[in-house]
Order: C-alpha cells, then sequence, then structure tokens
C-alpha cells in the first residue's frame, strides 16, 4: 500500500475509516531509514503485547534501506503503509491513526525497544485513571540512565536560544528547568508536553481533539498536541509503570543542521499558532 497525497487537515477523525472493535492498543511506528533497529522495536513490541489485543502499523516514509520489505517479509501481521515521500512525522501517524480501531494508541518511535510489560501496564493504568487523556513512561538511554521525554511549553526565551544557537550553550538552570532535570522520574506527575517517541493516547481525547495538526512537519508536532489535549480539559500524566530505551534520533544523525531549522521552524509554528503573529 503506498500513499503520497500532500498534507491535509490537521484534525481527521481518529478511527473514522472503521468502527471501534474490540482491540486494546493501536501501536503506530513511524520509520525512515531505521531498518535494523526498526526490527528490534517491532520483535520487543510483539513480546511484551502479553494479553493485549493489538494492531501494529508501521509508516515507512519512503526509506531507501529496506525498512519495508523487512517488515513485509519478518512481520507480515503488521499493517505497513508505505509512502512515495518522506510525509513527515505528524502526517504519517495521522495516516496509521485514520486507520486504528484500538482503545487506545501509542505512537512509538522506531528506535525504541520497549521492556518488560511496560505495554500492558500503560493500558492499565490508562483503564484507572479515565480523567487522564496521555501518558508516557520511563524513558531510558541505551546505558540505561534517565531519558528526559517530559518538558514545559517551550517559551520565546527557548526559541530564541535556538534560533540562534545559544541552545548548545550550557543552560542548566533554564534548560534543567525545561525538561524538568532535577525530577528522577520515579513519581508520577503531570506535565504540560510528553514526547511522540512513546505516547500512549486516549481514543476518546482523540476523538474529542482530532489528530496531529500535519502542519507541523518533524517538530512541534507533539507539543501542539498536547495544549489541545490540555485544552480541552484532558490530563496529561507521566507514570512509571513501564520502561522502554530510546536511542533517540536515529534517522537523522547525519543531518542535524536541518534538524535543527526543523526544530527552530516547529517552535515559531507553535507560537504563532497559539500566540500570535508578536510570537
Amino acid at each position: 500500500m503506498s500513499a503520497s497525497s500532500p498534507a491535509s487537515a490537521p484534525a481527521p477523525h481518529f478511527g473514522a475509516a472503521q468502527p471501534a472493535q474490540t482491540v486494546d492498543l493501536s501501536i503506530v511506528i513511524v520509520s525512515y531509514n531505521t531498518r535494523e533497529i526498526l526490527r528490534d522495536c517491532l520483535r520487543s513490541v510483539e513480546q511484551g503485547l502479553g494479553d493485549l489485543a493489538a494492531e501494529i502499523f508501521v509508516v515507512d516514509n519512503a526509506s531507501t534501506d529496506g525498512s519495508a520489505e523487512m517488515v513485509q517479509r519478518e512481520h507480515p501481521q503488521v499493517v505497513l503503509l508505505r509512502n512515495e515521500t518522506n510525509r513527515g512525522f505528524a502526517a504519517a501517524n495521522n495516516q496509521a491513526l485514520e486507520r486504528a480501531r484500538g482503545r487506545y494508541a501509542l505512537l512509538l518511535n522506531s528506535d525504541t525497544v520497549v521492556l518488560g510489560d511496560a505495554l500492558s501496564n500503560c493500558v492499565r493504568y490508562m483503564d484507572d485513571h479515565p480523567e487522564v487523556g496521555v501518558m508516557a513512561c520511563r524513558a531510558l538511554n541505551p546505558d540505561g540512565s534517565t531519558q528526559m521525554t517530559c518538558f514545559m511549553e517551550p517559551t520565546l526565551f527557548n526559541l530564541l536560544l535556538k534560533t540562534t544557537g545559544l541552545f548548545r550553550l550550557p543552560w542548566p538552570r533554564f534548560l534543567g528547568r525545561e525538561h524538568f532535570a532535577h525530577w528522577k522520574r520515579d513519581s508520577e506527575r503531570d506535565v504540560p508536553v510528553v514526547t511522540g517517541c512513546f505516547m500512549l493516547v486516549r481514543r476518546e481525547a482523540m476523538e474529542q481533539v482530532g489528530l496531529m495538526d500535519d502542519r507541523f512537519l518533524h517538530c512541534g508536532e507533539e507539543t501542539d498536541w498536547c495544549r489541545r489535549f490540555r485544552k480541552a480539559g484532558w490530563r496529561i500524566r507521566f507514570a512509571p509503570v513501564g520502561e522502554y530505551i530510546h536511542i533517540g534520533n536515529a534517522s537523522g544523525r547525519a543531518n542535524a543542521p536541518r534538524r535543527d531549522l526543523l526544530l527552530t521552524a516547529g517552535l515559531i509554528r507553535f507560537h504563532r499558532k497559539h500566540h500570535g503573529a508578536l510570537a
């Protein structure tokens, strides 16, 4: 299956293409030239599902490394959506979410390895906390240290740092606060934003606010989505009920300058959308 149509309106309905069935979890993985780590990710997901009724989507953003062929060959049960061009993170996720049937949807990066019972524990947590629209669990770096995947909304000061390149300098007081650096991730907490590397979202919440705004190409989409969930009255929660390893930026290491430009563009779009042209 392939798709190459341009970005559509930002808020299609979750799962509108087919009626909801008894599926606990729809897992959506967007991939771009990450064949080997995507293989590890899929294996960890399949081993960690337990008794969950689940469906797995891989949206391949025009990879040239054989990622899509690997999925077809080694994971025939996975729903593979192949794009002829790289449509970006938000649009690719939306492609799968429009087809998803689960009570919950998990946005999962291809460069992650899910550990133990993280998936079933997170679904159980959401079942027990109906006020939570979005949750994340504990992310680990490959060396076992805690990774910062919850943060405050970016301020104009953060935007200035990104735009000028000053964010590469040490700003422990400000950036530490932005990422809750002094919090060990060993307790539950409401947070403003969680990243899309592991983002579990309630179906009813998505039906209320719509899907990701696919005008964001590679950066800012999670921040915008979380803002919309909070505005609609849903809580965004971190809960240390599971763990996963996140390698981090596996598909873009060779093009850091372009990634920085996309990050800056995403932050500018976010501020213009929510704070007006003066931002």
